[in-house]
C-alpha cells in the first residue's frame, strides 16, 4: 500500500492504524495531529481550561465579537441595484395579486356550488 500525504478525510488514504510505526510521526519527526489528540486524551488534558485565544470571554466581549462578525458578513453581501429591486418587488406584487384572484375565484365557485347543493 502506498503512503499518501495530505487529507485524512477518507479511511482509504494512508496506512491503516498500527500498520507502520512511521505513520505516527511526520517527516520532520513531530507527532501527527491525530497522535497529539490521542496523547492529550490519554493524559487527561482534553477537559482542562483553555488558554489564549480560546479562553472563555465575558458576555459583553462575546456580544461585541458577534456584532463585529455580523457587520463583516453584511459587507460581503452583494446588494441589488435600484432597478433590480424595483423589478423583484414588481414580480412579487404581481404574483401575490394573481394568487389572490385565484383563491378568491375558487372561493366564489365553491360558495356558489355549496349554495346550489344545499339550498
Amino acid at each position: 500500500m502506498t503512503e499518501t500525504t495530505g487529507s485524512t478525510a477518507t479511511p482509504e488514504s494512508g496506512n491503516p492504524e498500527g500498520a507502520d510505526a512511521a505513520d505516527e510521526t511526520t517527516a520532520d519527526g513531530k507527532l501527527s495531529r491525530r497522535e497529539r489528540r490521542r496523547a492529550n486524551k490519554a493524559s487527561g488534558d482534553e477537559g482542562g481550561k483553555k488558554s489564549g485565544k480560546r479562553a472563555k470571554k465575558g458576555p459583553f466581549a462575546r456580544m461585541g465579537i458577534f456584532y463585529r462578525q455580523i457587520i463583516a458578513e453584511l459587507r460581503k453581501v452583494v446588494w441589488p441595484t435600484r432597478s433590480q429591486l424595483i423589478q423583484y418587488t414588481t414580480v412579487v406584487v404581481v404574483f401575490v395579486i394573481v394568487l389572490m384572484l385565484l383563491v378568491a375565484g375558487l372561493d366564489w365557485v365553491f360558495a356558489k356550488g355549496a349554495f346550489w347543493l344545499f339550498g
